[in-house]
């Protein structure tokens, strides 16, 4: 039996993506005269198509199935993400001076948001494997027995941030990396070795890009004078930035939020998303919810998002394969870190980092990347324990 619990918890996200893309899409729609219902209609085709495959990968065998289905969506999204940068025009869609997606017909696929996923999977299924009558290892041994996964990371790192110029991912999948670390039985030392090296790594990658030195300046505008306040030393005031705009997609997105209040404008009745938040169906949905759903509507969506997190890592502790185990803990912190970035990156927290809030915003790619993932889980679940009544024991 699948867990009915987080299928619920999925459903509810995408119904309230449906319902969230046809109102919020009502500029661009308009702008670009497109008929009423293209972005919902399409949303529609994405989550049926993403549910029905969802559905269908849960009902497989796990001892079966699962490994061939994360090797291939490995091996395949890696080979396509590699490829991407270097197709042309008429096959891979340039946006930003970056190639992310590949077009086929009316829809384009970002092979990066697969990679992740398989990634989790070859982490999961090559951890468990080398690791698996290891009691306790020195520090330099430890070193020597990531360092393949560390390699396989910034290999990564070079094709998504440097070829796609996507920072964003690169965040998400070394936060994932990181943590899967510590579950496997990694030390507190070399974790924090790999934290020193991820965090100074991210530094580099900024200080290279002109564009993301820019959008670090225009960040630190926004938040210098309350994180300069808790720290009262003149010495940090050489780090003050002066007459810095406040980035105008996060101005709006502020507003938009204080503008929703505690129970929003009504579904519809938004105003920031006339215009003033660009295609705010997409990064900036959670924007969008607040101001027409109100604090309430963000913290109902906040709450369904954690369920289903909980109910991922509650698969994760009672299933018995290390594999499962490793799998599903990597899925639930993708998911979570993504929204955290999103969330974190609307409000002015951190710079913004293009990053998709899962199963809510517009988008096939995602959509499908996370219903693959999902549905992956739900096989996992139908090997938990359970009593009469259905219930995880």
């Amino acid at each position: 039996m699948i867990d009915k619990s987080l299928l619920a918890g999925i459903t509810i996200l995408l119904t309230l993506s449906l319902v969230m893309t046809y109102s919020l899409s009502v500029y661009t729609v308009v702008h670009f005269h497109y008929d009423d219902f293209h972005f919902f209609i399409r949303q529609m085709i994405a989550v049926g198509v993403g549910f029905v495959m969802m559905i269908a990968v849960s009902k497989l065998d796990p001892d079966r199935w699962f490994v061939r289905l994360g090797m291939t969506l490995f091996f395949v999204s890696f080979i396509l993400m590699a490829i991407v940068p270097f197709l042309p025009a008429s096959l891979a869609k340039e946006v930003g001076g970056a190639k992310r997606w590949i077009q086929l017909g009316p829809m384009s696929i970002s092979p990066v948001e697969f990679f992740k996923i398989g990634f989790v999977f070859f982490l999961g299924w090559s951890l468990t494997r080398r690791f698996k009558d290891v009691v306790k290892i020195g520090f330099f041994q430890e070193i020597i027995a990531f360092a393949p996964y560390l390699g396989l990371y910034l290999v990564s790192v070079v094709i998504i941030a440097v070829f796609q110029k996507d920072l964003g991912q690169v965040v998400v999948l070394g936060g994932t990396l990181l943590v899967m670390f510590l579950f496997v039985g990694s030390s507190l030392k070399f974790f924090m070795l790999l934290l020193s090296g991820v965090i100074g790594g991210f530094v580099s990658l900024i200080i290279a890009a002109p564009h993301r030195m820019n959008r670090i300046v225009s960040w630190w505008g926004t938040v210098q004078d309350t994180i300069l306040s808790i720290f009262p030393f003149e010495s940090l005031e050489q780090f003050r930035v002066e007459a810095v705009k406040e980035p105008y997609q996060i101005s709006n997105a502020l507003n938009a939020i204080h503008n929703g209040g505690f129970l929003g404008m009504g579904l519809g009745s938004g105003q920031f998303k006339l215009g003033y938040l660009s295609e705010v169906h997409t990064d900036f949905i959670l924007a969008g919810i607040a101001e027409e759903m109100g604090w309430f509507g963000v913290l109902f969506v906040v709450g369904v998002f954690l369920f289903v997190i909980y109910r991922i890592f509650m698969i994760a502790v009672k299933v018995e394969s290390p594999l499962y185990y490793l799998f599903s803990i990597g899925v639930g912190l993708l998911l979570a870190l993504a929204f955290i970035l999103n969330a974190f990156g609307i409000s002015g927290v951190t710079p913004i980092k293009g990053i998709a809030v899962p199963f809510l915003s517009y988008g096939g790619s995602h959509i499908f990347a996370a219903m693959l993932a999902i549905g992956m889980v739900l096989m996992i679940s139908k090997k938990v324990p359970r009593d009469e009544e259905g219930k995880i024991i």
